[in-house]
C-alpha cells in the first residue's frame, strides 16, 4: 500500500508495533505481582499524584470513597484487571515496569520488521511518533528496552491519554495542531477500527495493522510494516 504527501507517521503500540499478548501476558501480570512496591514509593511525585487522582476518580466514576493506601492499591489492582485506561493506573504501571525493564526481567516486544522500517522511514526524513493508551513513560520503556534494542531515537513525540482518548476525533485534531501539520500529512497506524475511524474523521491518512488475532475491519489494511510504502 502506497501513501503520498506524508510527513509524519503516528503509530499505536499494542497490536501494531508489539503483540497484544506481550502486554496481556507479561506486562500486566508483572504489574499485579509487584503492585505493593508502591507502598515504598509514596514519596515519588508521580505515585503521589496518581494516588490522589485514584481517590478522585473512584469518587467521580464509581461513587466510592477511598482514603487508605491499601484501598488505593486495591482499586488500582482492580482497574488493572478490568483493563481500565485511567491515567493514574497507567502512571503507576509505568513506574513498576521501569523497575522490571532496568533489572532485565522485562524486554519490550516489537515485531521483527519494525526496527528496519523505522530506520527506512527516518532515512526518508519522515518524523515518527507514538500514540498509546499507555503512559508516555511506559511507551519509552517498551521501545527503550526492546528486543531490538533502543528504538527511542526514532521518535520525536509521544502522546498518551493526557492528550485525549484514542477514539475521539478531537484528540487527533489536537495532535495535528501540536505537530503544526495538516492532518492529511499524518499517517496513523493502528489495529483498532474505532481509533482509525476517529483519525480518519480528523483528516488523517490511516492504515490498519492486521496481526493475529486481529481481523480485517478497516478500508486499508496490511499485515506488516514492510507493506507500507511512503513515496
Amino acid at each position: 500500500m502506497t501513501f503520498s504527501n506524508i510527513k509524519y507517521i503516528l503509530t499505536d503500540i499494542e497490536g501494531t508495533t508489539s503483540s497484544i499478548s506481550f502486554v496481556a501476558d507479561e506486562l500486566f501480570p508483572y504489574f499485579r505481582k509487584n503492585i505493593h512496591v508502591l507502598n515504598s514509593l509514596k514519596a515519588n511525585e508521580i505515585v503521589k499524584q496518581a494516588f490522589e487522582e485514584t481517590i478522585q476518580l473512584s469518587q467521580e466514576l464509581e461513587n466510592r470513597s477511598i482514603s487508605t493506601d491499601e484501598e488505593i492499591i486495591d482499586t488500582l489492582y482492580r482497574w488493572s484487571m478490568e483493563d481500565k485506561k485511567y491515567t493514574p493506573l497507567k502512571a503507576v504501571q509505568g513506574i513498576i515496569w521501569e523497575n522490571g525493564y532496568k533489572s532485565g526481567e522485562l524486554k519490550g516486544h516489537v515485531y521483527p520488521e519494525v526496527k528496519d522500517q523505522f530506520e527506512k522511514w527516518s532515512k526518508q526524513d519522515l518524523q515518527l511518533g507514538v500514540f498509546s493508551s499507555g503512559s508516555v513513560a511506559a511507551q519509552k520503556l517498551i521501545f527503550g528496552y526492546s528486543v531490538s534494542g533502543d528504538l527511542t531515537p526514532y521518535f520525536s513525540n509521544y502522546f498518551d491519554t493526557k492528550t485525549g482518548t484514542k477514539r475521539d476525533v478531537q484528540t487527533y485534531s489536537k495532535i495535528a495542531q501540536i505537530l503544526s501539520l495538516n492532518p492529511t500529512e499524518i499517517l496513523f497506524l493502528s489495529d483498532i477500527y474505532e481509533e482509525l475511524e476517529a483519525a480518519d474523521q480528523a483528516g488523517y491518512q490511516t492504515m490498519q495493522l492486521v496481526r493475529e488475532p486481529v481481523e480485517k475491519q478497516w478500508k486499508t489494511q496490511v499485515n506488516s510494516f514492510e507493506e507500507i510504502i511512503i513515496d
